[in-house]
This record gives C-alpha cells, sequence and structure tokens, in this order.
C-alpha cells in the first residue's frame, strides 16, 4: 500500500472532503485507512461501573484509500506516489515534485 501511518493526507470525496489529517491506522484486509479526527462516527457507550452514566463518543471511522491523495512533506500539495529503487530499496517520491517522501 502506497499510504503508511504516520503520512499527512487529504480527503478528496465525501462529507470532510478537503480537509487534512494524519493516518492512524492502515486496515490491509479492506483498503482503508483511519484518519485523526476525520469522518467521525458517534459510538454510544454503556456504563461500567454502578452510578455511572453512559456516554455519547465521537471516534474516527475506516475511510477507503480511494478517496484519499497524499499530501507531499515537501511542496505540501496531494500527490501520487511513485517509486524510485535505489539498490534494494524502494524509496516513495512525489510525482509533482519528484522529491522523496519522509517516513515518519
Amino acid at each position: 500500500m502506497k499510504i503508511k501511518k504516520g503520512d499527512q493526507v487529504q480527503i478528496i470525496s465525501g462529507k470532510d472532503r478537503g480537509k487534512r489529517g494524519k493516518v492512524l491506522r492502515v486496515l490491509l484486509k479492506g483498503n482503508k485507512i483511519i484518519v485523526e479526527k476525520l469522518n467521525l462516527a458517534k459510538r454510544h457507550i454503556r456504563p461500567k461501573k454502578e452510578g455511572e452514566k453512559g456516554q455519547i463518543v465521537e471516534i474516527p471511522a475506516p475511510v477507503s484509500i480511494s478517496n484519499i491523495m497524499l499530501v507531499c512533506s515537501s511542496c505540501g500539495k496531494i500527490t501520487r506516489v511513485g517509486y524510485k529503487i535505489e539498490g534494494k530499496n524502494k524509496i516513495r517520491i512525489c510525482k509533482k515534485c519528484k522529491s522523496e517522501i519522509a517516513e515518519k
């Protein structure tokens, strides 16, 4: 997968279109990612102890990888991801400015 945990991404479609955030988790099975403070869903939590009240909590829900674009760390634009092979390593590069995308 071209997007990794810790990358800065921008949502390109859906209710949060145009917003940027950091990737918290990558879900490989469903080709989805979880972005910090974006695509929030409300979850009702039951009280755990006696006398405690239940709560409604907003947690980030998974977003399809097709609705996300990577934000280049050097030029700050949304971009596609390319690869440059150096020896046995594959290095991710920005398709717009051709610079290396920093690993987090």
